[in-house]
Order: structure tokens, then C-alpha cells, then sequence
């Protein structure tokens, strides 16, 4: 069996990769592994479990819910929330487990599962490698043992979770939103009723597309993965801006009043100076990843902020910030962690913070974001190679060594398995966008000659 656990949980086509009896297994074995470590000591455990609007997400729902209940864990049902809400109510109802389904950005057909621990925070790697070697020992060997009478988990809707989030998140907002007009793309997905709540209680004037889930449509042609909609919608309607969010909203992208988009990078920018401004920005240090835009370190550069690189992914960028106090990280992708209010990437949140940045100070998003000047990026994905040996073929390593000579101290090659998908995933960053576009092309071919 191959490793199941990715950068953000397992991922797969549901019902082909991610069955239910796969979900139901993971589930049960995780409850094992945090019970052998102590987790559930001298208490009965509780879970918290929720999803996004997949129509996959029911079935597995379903059978999450069974595995975690047959193992004597309790489990509250949030029904459909983002994954910054899963994390949020794990934490503040003290659960000593949270589960997300979500494939996140991915298409329909896929769907994910997601563990947080105690507090919210997502699950050491150590404990997923545990969790998936004693999922596969017990599918190929001996069988659980179960409790059974009192001993096995209740299971009750918690339909309390929506308001106490959306709660949290304008308790934690500096100020309000009043006189803006906001444009939100929920994505079909999982913040359709929770952000435009949010925004409309902090005093927002609010417009929303892509709220309107059934299950089919998450993702499909509309958030954070495809802004055509909603720079058209901020422009058609005179919005101050517009945020964009993907499947389970733990993400935020902007597009400005003139239909420009606001990446992930320029979003961090732009909090990074406002929480400067008040004291909250622990470290003078804001944590990114080596996918960051150079336009983005040359701007902290410039502001005197220090900039701390992780590898790809929220969950490095996360364990960072823990690791060293930081308060504000993210990605290009529009992942961003205030880590003072929340335990991962909440895109509601980030949403309404930038919002709460215009408003405070009266300039407009476009104005704020140009604190920082992105330089030419391409980004290209190879799919159907055998990402695993990224690392180690020396035909790509000479067409990378080849492809920075191209382009010199202007601009800089990354070449990453994906963590989530079986693809390559190539960048090239120059200073004129053809040069970018003409490497990268190179390497991508360069990729699949190598590794297909």
C-alpha cells in the first residue's frame, strides 16, 4: 500500500480511492492510536466531525461517523462548516479529535479526509504514519477490539457550531466594515452561509456568487481557483473588492475595485504592515514558503520585515509559526494562518481582516496591495510521471542547472511533487513574463522526458 497521508490529509476520487470502508478503517484506527498515547485519559473522548457540500461528503460522513463511534469515541455532527470551523469548535469545546471531509480546491469527484488533535491543530506527521501503519495491519490481519454496551460512542447533531464560529470570527475583528461593498465567491462550498453571515454582521454591504451548493457544483467554475467570475461581479457592481474562497475555506484570494487579482502573497503584505502597525506581528517576521513571489521578499525586504521560507504546504508554514512564536504566515495560494485567532489557514477570517484593513484606513485594496510589485510567475503542472523521483533523476537536474543560467539573479526554477495530486508542478520566475513562460515550458517537457 502506498503512503496515504499528503501534505493535507488523504485525498482521492471518492468511491474509487477514498471509499467508505477506507474512511470508517482511518477513522477507527485513529481513535486507537490517540487512545495508546494517552489522548483519551481518564475521560470518555468526543469528536468533532463536519464537511463540505460534496454529495460524497454524506456517504463518508457516515461512515467516519461509525468508525469513530465503534471505537467508544462520542462524536458531535457540525454538518456542513469550513475546516478553520472544524479546527475552531475541536478547540473551544475541548474535543480531543476533529474530522474534515474536504478535497478542498480539488473537482467534485474527489474528497479528502482531514484529522485535527486536541485544540485544533492538525496531526503531527509521526501520528499519521502511526495511524495509517495500524489501519493497514488490522485490514490485513487481526480485528479491532471493540467496546461494546456503554462502552461504544453516542452520536448527536450539534447544530450550535455555525453561530458560535461565525461569533468568533467578529469578536476578533478590529474594527467593523460598515460603508464597504464586498463581492463574495463562496465556491459552492463549505462558507456559503458562514461568510456571507460573517461579512454582513461586521456592517458589510454584501453580494454574493457561487453560494448556492447542491452537492455537484462545488468548485466548478467559481472561487478562488477560477476569479473570472468574480472580477466580472466586482466590476458589474461597483464593489470595493471582492474575496474569493475555495471548496472548505480555508483559503482567501482578493480581486480589487478595478477586477485585479490579489494573490495570496500581496494579501500577507498587506497584514503583515497592519498587524506592525499594532504590535502583533510577533517577531517583525512574517513566515512564507519557497513558492513566494520574489516581488513579495523584496517587498518585507524593504519594510524591514524578515520573511521565514518553509516548504510547501500550510502545515509547514504552521509548524513554524508554532515553533518560533510568529503570529501571521500563508502562501501564494491564499492560505494564511493568524495564528492568535485561529490553528490553521481560515479564509473567512483573512477575508475579513483585509476588509477590516480597508476600512480602518480609508485606501482602497488596490492602493494597499501595492505595498509589494508581483514579478512574472508561471506555474505548470505536469501530470501522469512519477513524481517521486523529482529529487533524484540527474536528466532534470542538468535541465534545471541549464534553466537558471537562462534566467540568471533575476528570477529563480522550483520543481515539487505535488502533495495532493499525481502531478509535477513546475515554477519559473523572471523578470519579463516570456522568458518565464519559455523556461518553464522547457522544463515541463524536460519533466515528462525524465520522469515519464
Amino acid at each position: 500500500m502506498g503512503r496515504l497521508f499528503g501534505t493535507d490529509g488523504v485525498r482521492g476520487v471518492a468511491n474509487a480511492d477514498l471509499t467508505a470502508e477506507l474512511a470508517l478503517g482511518l477513522s477507527v484506527a485513529a481513535a486507537h492510536v490517540l487512545g495508546e498515547v494517552g489522548t483519551f485519559e481518564g475521560h470518555r473522548p468526543t469528536a468533532v466531525v463536519g464537511r463540505d457540500p460534496r454529495a460524497s461528503g454524506e456517504f463518508l460522513e457516515a461512515a467516519v461517523v461509525a468508525g469513530l463511534a465503534s471505537a467508544g469515541v462520542d462524536v458531535l455532527r457540525v454538518g456542513v462548516l469550513p475546516t478553520p470551523a472544524v479546527a475552531y469548535l475541536t478547540g473551544v469545546l475541548g474535543a480531543d479529535l476533529g474530522v474534515m471531509l474536504s478535497a478542498s480546491h480539488n473537482a467534485m469527484p474527489d474528497n479528502g479526509i482531514k484529522f485535527f488533535a486536541r485544540g485544533g491543530h492538525k496531526l503531527a506527521d509521526e501520528l499519521e504514519d502511526r495511524i495509517e501503519r495500524i489501519y493497514d495491519e488490522h485490514r490485513t490481519g487481526e480485528p479491532w477490539a471493540r467496546p461494546t454496551g456503554t462502552g461504544v460512542g453516542r452520536v448527536r447533531t450539534y447544530d450550535e457550531g455555525f453561530d458560535q464560529y461565525v461569533a468568533h470570527l467578529i469578536g476578533v475583528l478590529p474594527n467593523r466594515l460598515d460603508g464597504l461593498k464586498v463581492v463574495l465567491d463562496e465556491a459552492h462550498g463549505a462558507a456559503s452561509r458562514v461568510s456571507p453571515e460573517a461579512f454582513a454582521r461586521a456592517g458589510a454591504e454584501v453580494i454574493t456568487i457561487g453560494a448556492d451548493p447542491d452537492g455537484l457544483n462545488i468548485n466548478d467554475g467559481c472561487g478562488s481557483t477560477y476569479l473570472g467570475l468574480l472580477k466580472s461581479a466586482v466590476v458589474e457592481h461597483g464593489a470595493d473588492f471582492g474575496i474569493a474562497h475555495d471548496g472548505d475555506a480555508d483559503r482567501c484570494l482578493a480581486v480589487d475595485g478595478a477586477g485585479q487579482e490579489v494573490d495570496g502573497d500581496q494579501i500577507l503584505a498587506v497584514l503583515a504592515l497592519a498587524m506592525r502597525e499594532a504590535n502583533t506581528l510577533r517577531g517583525n517576521a512574517v513566515v512564507g514558503t519557497v513558492m513566494s513571489n520574489l516581488g513579495f521578499k523584496m517587498a518585507m525586504e524593504r519594510e524591514g520585515i524578515t520573511l521565514v521560507e518553509t516548504a510547501v504546504g500550510d502545515r509547514y508554514v504552521l509548524e513554524s509559526m508554532k515553533e518560533h512564536g510568529y503570529a501571521l504566515g500563508g502562501e501564494q495560494s491564499g492560505h494564511v494562518i493568524v495564528l492568535d485567532h485561529a490553528t490553521t489557514g481560515d479564509g473567512t477570517l483573512t477575508g475579513l481582516m483585509l476588509a477590516a484593513r480597508v476600512a480602518a484606513t480609508g485606501r482602497t485594496l488596490a492602493d494597499l496591495a501595492g505595498v509589494m510589485v508581483r514579478l512574472p510567475q508561471v506555474l505548470v503542472n505536469v501530470p501522469d510521471v512519477d513524481k517521486s523521483r523529482v529529487n533524484t533523476s540527474a536528466e532534470l537536474a542538468s535541465a534545471v542547472v541549464e534553466a537558471e543560467r537562462d534566467l540568471g539573479t533575476t528570477g529563480r526554477v522550483l520543481l515539487r511533487p505535488s502533495g495532493t495530486e499525481p502531478l509535477v508542478r513546475v515554477m519559473v520566475e523572471a523578470a519579463d513574463i516570456d522568458q518565464a513562460r519559455s523556461v518553464a515550458s522547457r522544463l515541463a517537457d524536460a519533466v515528462k522526458a525524465a520522469l515519464g
